[in-house]
């Protein structure tokens, strides 16, 4: 005899289990936001230049070092086996064997006092350190970047293939309306043909179009290092077409020149070429240093293998350079064109940024009408097909009006997603030039997926 309770304990174990089995089993779409976060971890050129940026910051301590006391201590211990040949009191030779130990034991300290090459060079440090802080700032930024160029062209992609299977479907009924009505004596050969080669067509398309989603999601793959199935789609609803704020090109010129991290990289380049040039010149000044030495030695006299000294010492050195051969003028040579080449690779970088933050900000501007337009383009062609087909059911259109129709709305829908996804790429690319392509841009721009 069965416990009913039981039975039916048992019935709701069994559904709950499959219910989180069938969950498991769906593959969630990956939205914009959580691809940015796992491509913070995960991106392999990101960890790079984080890990070059660690490598740099050891160059501060370490010309840190050479400004402070060196301390140094050197020991030996040796054997010795001394033969010596003396004559006696006769004038007879006699050679005497003796083994016996010696060393030595040596404490240095070393400080500078006056070395201007130490004091250049820490300070060619800290310009070489902010340049590197400066480069995984960059990168930082381009991360956004990429990823939403990424993410974005895969969405345009499916949005292509989905363009693609609508328009085979529909050359598919086209076709075969194409047929009956020839069956009926209505039509022609030629609409059959024209109906065959655009399907034909259309099937190519579908291929290559396959092929591309598959590309863009392994591309996006390789940013954040997991599988990726499916991605939260466009929400047309969600999308404001919002003109650049401040809704002038010099202010954004202007920021960019402040806040952007290659510019930054670019002058604390030229920054450490100055120090270059500085630690070439030290080589015409004299160094200065306060030593002070302990030393104390067994038995390394010869004459006296039974001595032991102890000696203490502190005094100065002094290094005056007199004549080198022209080394150190060729240095300053060298230097001089690095800092000439730095300055106009600074020159070089501010100009190339004004032109970039130039083409994003009209790329923004300027999508926002062609939005608009492609929109009611839309539309029309939508009408037309509408109409096309009307008037081939009361004869005043052939099937071929009704595939150019076709042809035609599936172009303005395609340039349609390529436009929404330029303008959405170019405010991402315009923050990014000014340094604010941060978690809040990604959240604001993760806004118009669907959630």
């Amino acid at each position: 005899m069965f416990d009913i309770g039981m039975t039916n304990g048992l019935v709701r174990a069994a559904l709950l289990s499959g219910c989180l089995l069938t969950a498991a089993a769906v593959a969630w779409p990956m939205d914009l936001m959580q691809a940015y976060e796992a491509a913070k971890k995960q991106d392999a050129t990101l960890r790079a230049a984080r890990a070059a940026a660690e490598s740099a910051r050891e160059r501060l301590p370490q010309a840190r070092a050479q400004l402070l006391p060196n301390v140094s201590l050197s020991m030996t211990q040796n054997s010795n086996q001394l033969s010596s040949t003396t004559a006696n009191f006769l004038g007879r030779e006699q050679t005497t064997n003796s083994d016996y130990g010696s060393g030595s034991q040596t404490l240095t300290i070393r400080q500078p006092l006056y070395r201007t090459q130490l004091t250049a060079q820490y300070r060619q440090a800290v310009a070489e350190v902010d340049s590197s802080n400066a480069v995984l700032a960059q990168e930082e930024q381009g991360l956004p970047v990429r990823l939403s160029g990424a993410y974005f062209e895969a969405l345009l992609t499916s949005e292509q293939l989905a363009l693609v299977l609508s328009q085979r479907s529909s050359y598919t009924a086209q076709l075969d309306a194409a047929r009956k009505t020839f069956a009926a004596g209505s039509g022609t050969r030629t609409e059959i043909d024209e109906a065959q080669s655009r399907l034909d067509m259309a099937l190519a398309q579908e291929i290559e179009a396959r092929e591309n989603v598959d590309y863009t999601l392994r591309q996006l793959q390789l940013l954040v290092n997991e599988p990726v199935d499916r991605l939260a789609p466009l929400a047309l609803t969600r999308l404001e077409l919002l003109a650049p704020q401040p809704n002038r090109l010099d202010d954004w010129i202007d920021r960019a020149e402040e806040n952007s991290p290659q510019l930054k990289a670019l002058r604390a380049r030229l920054e450490a070429a100055r120090q270059e040039l500085a630690k070439a010149n030290s080589g015409h000044y004299p160094t200065l240093d306060a030593i002070v030495q302990l030393s104390r030695s067994e038995s390394e006299n010869v004459t006296n293998i039974a001595s032991r000294y102890n000696n203490a010492a502190i005094g100065l050195q002094l290094n005056v350079p007199i004549y080198g051969g022209g080394y150190v003028s060729s240095l300053v040579r060298q230097a001089q064109s690095g800092i000439d080449r730095a300055r106009e690779e600074l020159e070089a970088g501010r100009r190339d940024l004004g032109l970039r933050v130039h083409k994003e900000f009209r790329g923004m501007t300027e999508s926002i009408p062609r939005i608009r337009a492609l929109e009611q383009a839309a539309k029309s062609a939508d009408q037309l097909v509408v109409s096309s087909r009307r008037s081939v059911q009361a004869g005043n259109r052939t099937v071929l009006d009704v595939l150019n129709a076709e042809q035609q709305r599936m172009v303005v829908l395609r340039d349609l997603a390529q436009s929404r996804f330029l303008y959405l790429m170019a405010r991402i690319r315009l923050l990014s030039l000014v340094g604010s392509a941060d978690d809040l841009a990604m959240e604001n721009l993760n806004r118009v997926l669907q959630p």
